[in-house]
């Protein structure tokens, strides 16, 4: 935050600092005038004054939603605002190949799935596929990465399994589906499979988690290494999995 910068923000609707913001919600009520006067009421219980409902439409016969503008009467103080900083520098492609080679002595094994009831792999191919996301090339175009993509709907204690057999470096699980929470549900079985199913002669692999809808604060929480928010590119994985390598040791033939 720069010193001209304000410390304590409210939103911004019509006039810098009038606190009016705009949210969207649905409630089962049947569409009609009861159920605007039942989204006005909702949205006042949560402290907004005025609180106007300026847009409703009915899903089905049960439910409504709307889009609701008001006032909220909370002040934000910027110091409070705590994020997970990045602390590791964004390498390039070959300065990526040139230290896993350097310190490992042969390739890095990587192996990736969607896990559980979850068939999304738009997040995982984005970051192993050669054709990547954002204008960067995944995983799979690093020489030093030999990449192992399981795709969708595998399960934990099978993704332990293979990256046993392949003995991975890293494990890259990526969730898209989170109804009842259930990317947390699976990626804390994943953890727990890599608990009671790892080699204890093998180095451990870095649990690295991804999705839309993850807290990079919660790793710890969920047993990963690593959470990567939503617009995570392929080289900042890489360059992740570079820095948490370790400095020596014996080189391990890959297969």
């Amino acid at each position: 935050m720069t010193e001209d910068a304000p410390r304590h923000v409210r939103p911004y609707g019509d006039t810098t600092g009038d606190g009016m913001i705009q949210l969207s919600f649905t409630l089962p009520v049947a569409p009609g005038p009861h159920a605007e006067a039942a989204a006005a009421a909702f949205a006042a219980k949560m402290g907004l004054d005025p609180a106007m409902v300026v847009h409703a439409k009915g899903v089905g016969e049960r439910f409504t939603f709307f889009v609701v503008y008001g006032r909220s009467p909370v002040i934000l103080d910027l110091d409070e605002v705590k994020v997970v900083e990045r602390e590791f520098p964004l390498l390039t492609a070959k300065e990526i190949n040139l230290k896993i080679r350097s310190r490992l002595k042969r390739r890095m094994v990587v192996v990736g799935a969607t896990v559980g009831t979850d068939a999304h792999t738009v997040g995982l191919d984005a970051i192993l596929n050669v054709k990547g996301f954002a204008g960067e090339k995944g995983l799979e175009s690093y020489r030093e990465l030999r990449v192992v993509n399981l795709g969708a709907q595998v399960d934990a204690r099978d993704l332990v399994e293979r990256a046993v057999s392949e003995r991975a470096d890293a494990l890259l699980v990526s969730q898209v589906v989170t109804q009842r929470d259930a990317h947390l549900q699976h990626v804390r079985e994943v953890a727990d499979a890599l608990t009671t199913g790892w080699p204890a002669r093998q180095r451990r692999p870095k649990l690295l988690v991804g999705g839309p809808r993850f807290d990079p604060a919660s790793a710890a929480a969920l047993g990963a290494d690593r959470v990567f928010a939503k617009g995570t590119t392929p080289r900042e994985v890489a360059s992740y999995l570079v820095h948490e390598l370790p400095a020596g040791g014996p080189a391990r033939r890959s297969r």
